[in-house]
């Protein structure tokens, strides 16, 4: 690293620059390895992770993603051969991240072949399903039980008792993951439901593209090691204190995705039927919600200058500076429902957390100098507060920076005084 002017920039040769700005630029579909289990909200492209990962970290490192979603971090640094932690409030994401991670035996993949194979001959609406009660009385159907879906509610209750049949645990995952992303296509955000038999050839092509994704990572872990991956369902503030990372070496990356300020992302809710709300893909991974929209993103984003989530992600991130070391480069992509003060409300949390920032001399002639990148078509930024400056991220980029006392202690005080639960589970893939 060095210094010009008033800025920080990374030592890095212009071919891997141009590499990470290439990466994050890229408009490229989502696909490889297990990126296709789940369309998870506002993801970032796996390209871009790869970059990076291959950029600021070697084999065998601890890359960290605190705001992990569906698990795009961890899914390339197993797949690169490094150590991987994850972290995520939802018990959505958790799923979903532990699924994508899962290495899967020759013995299992047969077996989960075979599983698929049959799959669409479970769906008959004329034959009786099992329908899940519990969730049933808690309100997981709810908006399904119009008269114009109930073949589409019982096709899937059909396909989750065939997934719960095949009784290993993390199989059972897989099965009940291959629903997820079936009922997703079929109901997220669409004006018209599909026939069940287009439900039915779904179901078969998306379990069987999951299966070669299974086989591909399986085949990148064998050929580069394998490394432990920890998925744990709790808020990062405080995570340094957490048993489950207590004997991990600080991170060599941390890269993420936070959630946006400002911007409304439905991380938990499916949109059915003009845009109504529906919780079911928590019953379909057998998992509870209970929480609002603010739950996951760090606070309302009617709230008077979004002071709860700059209080939140002020803490989180202060943890997450705690974990790393002065070799730890931070990677976070995000966007701004009004940019113009988000984004230096929000680089002004990141220096309380004890963060600096660095840029990419590449990049010094080009506008503000931070690295940029045009998001065309996605859906979630139609429903931003405000005026906004069009579907645009940025990539920041930060190291440790020297702290003073008064800093260190304000940093310690901001750790505690989050207003979202600390710790819920734990899970290793």
């Amino acid at each position: 690293m060095y210094e010009s002017g008033k800025r920080s920039y990374l030592d890095l040769p212009s071919e891997q620059q141009a590499a990470l700005i290439d990466g994050a630029r890229d408009a490229s579909p989502v696909r490889g390895l297990t990126h296709g289990y789940y369309k998870y909200p506002a993801r970032f492209s796996p390209i871009f992770a790869k970059v990076a990962i291959q950029t600021f970290s070697k084999p065998g490192d601890v890359v960290l993603d605190p705001h992990v979603g569906g698990g795009t971090t961890l899914v390339e640094a197993m797949a690169a051969g490094r150590q991987a932690v994850g972290v995520d409030i939802s018990t959505l994401a958790e799923f979903v991240a532990s699924v994508k991670c899962t290495v899967f035996s020759e013995a299992d993949l047969d077996t989960l072949q075979r599983w698929a194979g049959k799959l669409p001959a479970r769906i008959d609406i004329h034959r009786p399903s099992v329908t899940f009660e519990d969730y049933e009385a808690l309100g997981y159907y709810k908006h399904l039980d119009d008269p114009s879906r109930w073949r589409l509610r019982k096709a899937i209750d059909q396909a989750l008792a065939s997934a719960v049949k095949l009784q290993k645990p993390k199989m059972v995952s897989f099965g009940r993951c291959v629903v997820l992303r079936t009922a997703q296509w079929a109901l997220d955000g669409r004006k018209h439901q599909p026939a069940i038999d287009d439900f039915r050839k779904a179901l078969q092509e998306y379990a069987e593209e999951m299966l070669c994704g299974a086989r591909e990572l399986r085949a990148a872990v064998k050929e580069n090691g394998r490394n432990r991956v920890t998925v744990l369902r709790r808020n990062a503030a405080g995570l340094e204190h957490d048993p489950s990372v207590c004997d991990i070496r600080a991170p060599r990356l941390v890269v993420t995705s936070p959630p946006y300020p400002g911007v409304h992302v439905l991380y938990h809710r499916w949109q059915v039927d003009g845009g109504k709300e529906a919780p079911l893909p928590f019953m379909i991974a057998n998992k509870l919600d209970g929480a609002g929209g603010s739950y996951y993103t760090m606070g309302d984003r009617k709230y008077p200058e979004l002071a709860t989530y700059f209080a939140n992600i002020k803490a989180t991130m202060s943890s997450v500076a705690a974990l790393a070391d002065r070799k730890t480069i931070f990677v976070q992509m995000l966007a701004f429902s009004e940019a113009h003060w988000q984004l230096p409300k929000y680089l002004e949390a990141m220096k309380q957390a004890g963060l600096a920032e660095v840029f990419l001399s590449d990049l010094k002639h080009e506008g503000d100098g931070r690295l940029w990148r045009e998001v065309p078509g996605r859906r979630w930024y139609s429903d931003q507060r405000g005026a906004t400056p069009g579907s645009k991220e940025v990539v920041l980029l930060h190291k440790k920076a020297d702290l003073t006392p008064s800093q260190l202690q304000g940093r310690r005080s901001a750790r505690h005084q989050t207003g979202l639960p600390v710790r819920a589970s734990s899970a290793r893939a």
